[in-house]
């Protein structure tokens, strides 16, 4: 089976040194090391991408969102991806009221014919099903809210099967002046 990852970030707000840690640990699961090909930023945040992306080298195809707090570009706020055998609608999720639930986001993907939803905004990861529709959040690099760390995901597709989704917790080192580090991290 021919199976493909996806990089999923959300909500740096500036905090680089964390997107440079997780591009740099993304560079090494790229081919021919392993099987992410390309990569979703789902919003607040898109100035901090290109200056993290040259200064790690990790280049690869991004599709990209604006988030409530990316004001001065004119990147669309959702968009549709086609990827393996899925479809996933892709936003920032503050036009869907997520206070309320998730049923905007449900009702966007039945729209789009879309069987994956990504979104950020509340900077807590999440990974849910939802009437068929898998919701996926990667959380948040720069600012976490929820119990973890600051956090994102990657998505990993096999044709015909359901997208299997891994999370991973950005670290601060134990020795002050290190590197920030990258752990699995089980929702």
């Amino acid at each position: 089976m021919d199976t493909k990852k996806i990089l999923v970030l959300s909500d740096t707000h500036g905090r680089v040194s964390a997107l440079k840690a997780v591009l740099n640990w993304a560079k090494e699961k790229t081919p021919p090391n392993d099987t992410i090909c390309g990569a979703v930023f789902l919003g607040d945040g898109i100035s901090d991408l290109r200056p993290a992306a040259m200064e790690t080298g990790f280049f690869c195809d991004w599709k990209i969102v604006s988030g409530n707090n990316d004001y001065e570009y004119s990147t669309p706020e959702a968009a549709v991806l086609e990827f393996c055998d899925d479809r996933f609608y892709l936003c920032h999720g503050h036009r869907h009221l997520l206070h309320n639930g998730n049923h905007s986001l449900i009702g966007a993907a039945r729209n789009t014919q879309a069987n994956v939803v990504m979104f950020g905004h509340t900077h807590v990861p999440l990974c849910k099903n939802v009437n068929g529709i898998l919701l996926i959040n990667p959380g948040s690099v720069g600012a976490s809210r929820g119990r973890t760390g600051e956090s994102f995901a990657v998505v990993e597709c096999t044709a015909g099967k359901q997208p299997k989704v891994e999370f991973y917790e950005i670290k601060e080192p134990a020795v002050r002046g290190g590197s920030l580090l990258i752990e699995s991290l089980k929702i």
